[in-house]
């Protein structure tokens, strides 16, 4: 206690000198937890545009359907797997996939049809919450499609605008029906975009005379690790392909992977700079008191005592510099979380990678136990910066120290 008041009355000998530190690194920190934010932020809005929206956490498929995306690659046991997914208190929604023609007056284009059940769509993944116009699909089955934001446009489609459907049906005979616009996405990825078309699963099963193929069971692992779950789904049916979104989109696994080592060497940054600026006042401030230091040690104080009012010195400073800190960063990061920060200004609404969209408008996102470590590693930091000064006077003589001008 008496050390951190020494440390205190230190600090106040030269208030300019300290005001000006404390600023600088005050506004450090209030800088760096609102950018940690902000890139947390982008992480996150990437992870839910992976995983969230359709592709979820893990995805389970017959064992050649990826490479061939035949349709007659479907799972053998799809509802084991949705009993499996529902003992580990997870949700399941499964999906069926076709390929086909779908035309509006004279425009067509190649579409991939996506059988879906509507109710565990919602329950599961929230990509019902990002039609942008129109509704999403209903329980009942009523000869509606939702479609991508690409497609709309190149088909000149509205909500209510009626689509004529070709395809080949699982029996070889020509599948036709008319379909319904209930509503269009906004843009969630290139691939949904372009030619996705969303049905309810009795309607596609019509289309396709499907029999009921499932070529695919999407899971959300409700913030769970997805590899150990997949060990616990593999024994329903050993043949199944089990994969986790990090094996569906290596891409954008990669890319987060080095994101979040960028995020540290970014913040790595902001403490060097914090310690550069307590270095340069424990200098100066050591410099000021030599003399008074060397009448200590001449009164019996040791090195290590002095070495550890100097750091204690450095310490005090860099908590109250980060308690403001702290304080404009919160305020920061709590406007970036309700406002955001609007990209589309800069003459793109579309922002995606590795086929995956999301938001342009970029808000933040705060890791408290990230701010709490940012915080602490930032007097970490300066305590680190002032060793330099505090070991170098204290390994000065008494005597030649009384006598520094």
């Amino acid at each position: 206690m008496t050390s951190f008041r020494i440390a205190w009355r230190n600090l106040a000998r030269n208030r300019r000198r300290t005001a000006i530190t404390l600023s600088a690194v005050a506004l450090n920190a209030a800088v760096l937890i609102t950018t940690l934010a902000l890139m947390r932020g982008l992480e996150h809005d990437m992870l839910r545009a992976a995983t969230r929206l359709f592709v979820g956490d893990i995805q389970a498929h017959a064992p050649d359907y990826l490479a061939e995306r035949s349709f007659y690659d479907s799972l053998d046991k799809p509802e084991a797997l949705l009993l499996a997914a529902a003992s580990q208190q997870m949700y399941a929604a499964p999906r069926s996939y076709g390929y086909g023609l779908i035309s509006h007056g004279i425009k067509s284009a190649g579409a991939t049809f996506i059988g879906v059940r509507p109710d565990a769509e919602r329950r599961a993944f929230e990509l019902n919450q990002e039609v942008h116009t129109g509704n999403y699909l209903g329980d009942d089955a009523r000869r509606e499609v939702v479609i991508g934001a690409k497609l709309a446009r190149s088909l000149q489609a509205e909500v209510g605008t009626e689509l004529v459907a070709v395809v080949q049906a699982a029996d070889g005979s020509l599948g036709t029906d008319l379909l319904h616009v209930a509503g269009i996405l906004k843009s969630v990825g290139e691939e949904i975009d372009r030619g996705g078309i969303f049905l309810h699963a009795t309607d596609f099963e019509q289309l396709f005379v499907s029999d009921g193929r499932i070529h695919e069971v999407a899971f959300n692992a409700v913030g769970r690790d997805p590899r150990l779950l997949i060990s616990r789904l593999a024994p329903t049916d050993p043949r199944v392909d089990l994969r986790t979104w990090r094996e569906i989109l290596p891409s954008l696994s990669d890319m987060l992977t080095m994101y979040d080592a960028a995020i540290w060497l970014f913040a790595l940054v902001f403490y060097i700079a914090a310690g550069l600026g307590v270095l340069n006042t424990m200098l100066m401030a050591t410099h000021d008191r030599v003399r008074e230091l060397g009448l200590l040690k001449a009164l019996g104080e040791s090195p290590w005592r002095i070495v550890r009012d100097i750091a204690t010195e450095a310490l005090v400073l860099g908590m109250v510099a980060t308690a403001f800190g702290l304080a404009i960063g919160l305020l920061g990061v709590l406007y970036l979380q309700i406002a955001g920060i609007d990209l589309s200004v800069f003459g793109d609404t579309q922002f995606s990678f590795a086929g995956i969209a999301w938001d342009p408008i970029w808000r933040a996102r705060l890791n408290l136990s990230e701010t709490m470590v940012s915080v602490v590693l930032m007097w970490l930091a300066c305590v680190l910066a002032s060793l330099y000064p505090a070991i170098k006077v204290a390994r000065l003589q008494a005597a030649r120290a009384m006598t520094h001008v």
